[in-house]
């Protein structure tokens, strides 16, 4: 696994720690094992931190940090994959999430026009909610899995190559 490129795309442990929203977990963040890269943690945090992404809520950050304290995976990478959800992704992956629950519930998806507005969310929750949190935990669930079993497996395979590498240069020599 590109351990390296993991660290330097990582934000840095001092930021996590001093991030505003993050102080509330206080002496949960001096656990070394949420800072470290290894195989088991990398992809529990790679699947905390896609199921955090598909959670229709603001401060995802907050959500995927106390996941990765729960589940002991490294929070730097669960916080970094959260911003997967931005607001030039979200409304594309959103309005995926809303189709997909509308054909599992068997609804026909709803023509709306969305407008910035209490009134809006508050005639439109009950129609549209169901099929988008519905979707939108499918996909969590589904993309978390796939990135825990990627990312396990690309893991698995680099070490293979290492070996591999260190059994030629032996024989080679």
């Amino acid at each position: 696994m590109p351990k390296k490129l993991l660290k330097r795309l990582s934000p840095k442990p001092e930021t996590l720690r001093d991030h505003k929203y993050l102080r509330i977990f206080g002496g949960l963040l001096n656990n070394p094992n949420l800072w470290a890269l290894s195989r088991r943690s990398t992809p529990g945090a790679f699947a905390v931190g896609l199921f955090a992404a598909w959670v229709p809520m603001p401060f995802q950050m907050v959500l995927a940090a106390a996941l990765a304290i729960v589940f002991n995976v490294n929070l730097p990478v669960s916080v970094a994959l959260v911003w997967i959800t931005n607001p030039v992704t979200m409304p594309p992956m959103f309005y995926l999430a809303y189709k997909l629950g509308a054909w599992l519930l068997n609804h026909p998806p709803e023509k709306f026009h969305f407008e910035a507005t209490w009134s809006w969310l508050e005639t439109s929750f009950a129609t549209i909610a169901p099929p988008f949190l519905l979707g939108c935990f499918v996909i969590g669930i589904v993309s978390a899995t796939l990135g825990y079993f990627i990312v396990k497996g690309a893991w698995q395979y680099s070490i293979y190559r290492h070996w591999q590498r260190k059994r030629q240069h032996r024989i080679n020599k």
